[in-house]
């Protein structure tokens, strides 16, 4: 298989953009290279607007309606299919502050309970309702701040702000969890290695890359076998191409890895993740990027509730049959995990009694770390 790689909303550590709030990649898959079997198509679709490269954002959906023939063309005849991953950007700040300060093997106060099980999404979204935009804004500056000092001297503020705001939560166990992980946190900032060492590191955990592991993810998903992707090509672009390069080699070397995490969280798998490197093309020298291009700013009409001209549905709507649309950002986390925690069945007295014990026995780890 081929797979097609561009992504839109880049605006790289700035997650506050408040014109492009979420960063969207696109990944178009095909048996055929899409650069070679399509490519007669598309330069007659080029001739027919006048332009040197089908770039969606540019010739709108006037231009698409002309073309929609050629494209459509392309999508019976190839059968290509496209999807959509997501990540929030602002929301991608707290969720950054919550693996670092709520992380059980730094933070004595978060119970093993509270961070290694589904429990996690629970606290993750009641420390979300305690942010606000400058909050979320400071905690992503502190994260990316390579000088330790100034990180660790913020990381106190923004805890100590946290702790004040902790009463508005509904229930007594997350004011005492959550209270208690912010004021150890406050306490200890230097324990939690809250920021990043270097300016390569800051690029490993922004938006463009974490989203990036879905694309790897998914295109590991579409070929269930490490050998039948045959060409991945990835928009080129000069900040962030070495950490996506870095992250799919290190998915090759880790395929054999097993990733348990944690009870009643997903595995990761790395066994299918393809062994194709990676081909960065500029957007003018291959087709395929085009495409996806195309399909990219269509969905993205659609995630922005634009209304699309009919003339268009030949190329959208058999992707929005097969096509998958995945995003990271605090609601879809709580929709997916509130779904799965109220749809577990009732457990039975010998499992009630299992499990209070080993509550009890991490009540009592997690106390006895707090008064140290």
């Amino acid at each position: 298989m081929y797979f097609f790689v561009d992504e839109s909303g880049h605006t790289g550590t700035n997650l506050f953009d408040e014109n492009q709030p979420i960063l969207n990649y696109g990944v178009l898959s095909a048996k055929t290279n899409l650069d070679v079997l399509a490519a007669p198509k598309v330069r007659a679709a080029r001739k027919k607007l006048g332009v040197k490269r089908l770039h969606a954002n540019e010739i709108g959906f006037g231009g698409l309606v002309q073309i929609v023939d050629e494209l459509a063309e392309i999508q019976k005849k190839y059968n290509p299919t496209f999807d959509l991953y997501r990540v929030a950007k602002p929301d991608h700040a707290i969720i950054c502050f919550f693996d670092q300060v709520f992380d059980q093997g730094m933070n004595p106060a978060v119970g093993w309970i509270g961070y290694w099980t589904p429990m996690r999404y629970v606290y993750l979204g009641k420390l979300a309702f305690l942010f606000d935009d400058d909050l979320a804004r400071r905690a992503w500056e502190a994260r990316i701040q390579i000088n330790d000092a100034k990180a660790e001297s913020e990381l106190k503020s923004i805890c100590g702000e946290l702790l004040g705001r902790v009463h508005v939560l509904p229930d007594e166990r997350s004011r005492q969890v959550i209270g208690d992980t912010l004021r150890w946190a406050k306490d200890h900032p230097e324990k939690i290695h809250y920021n990043c060492k270097s300016k390569k590191e800051v690029l490993t955990i922004t938006p463009n890359i974490i989203g990036f592991q879905f694309v790897m993810h998914g295109i590991a998903g579409r070929t269930k076998n490490p050998d039948h992707a045959k060409r991945i090509v990835v928009d080129r672009q000069s900040q962030f191409n070495k950490a996506q390069k870095a992250l799919a080699e290190f998915y090759d070397g880790a395929r054999d890895v097993p990733w348990l995490v944690g009870p009643g969280l997903p595995e990761m798998d790395l066994s299918n993740i393809p062994r194709a490197p990676l081909s960065f093309v500029a957007g003018t020298d291959s087709v395929g990027l085009e495409l996806v291009d195309v399909y990219l700013w269509l969905f993205k009409q659609i995630m922005d509730e634009k209304r699309l001209p009919p003339e268009l549905s030949p190329i959208v709507n058999p992707q929005l049959r097969r096509g998958i649309t995945d995003e990271i950002s605090i609601n879809a986390l709580n929709s997916k995990w509130s779904k799965i925690i109220q749809d577990l069945p009732d457990p039975t007295e010998e499992q009630l009694a299992k499990a209070k014990e080993m509550t009890d026995l991490d009540e009592a780890r997690r106390q006895n770390a707090i008064r140290k």
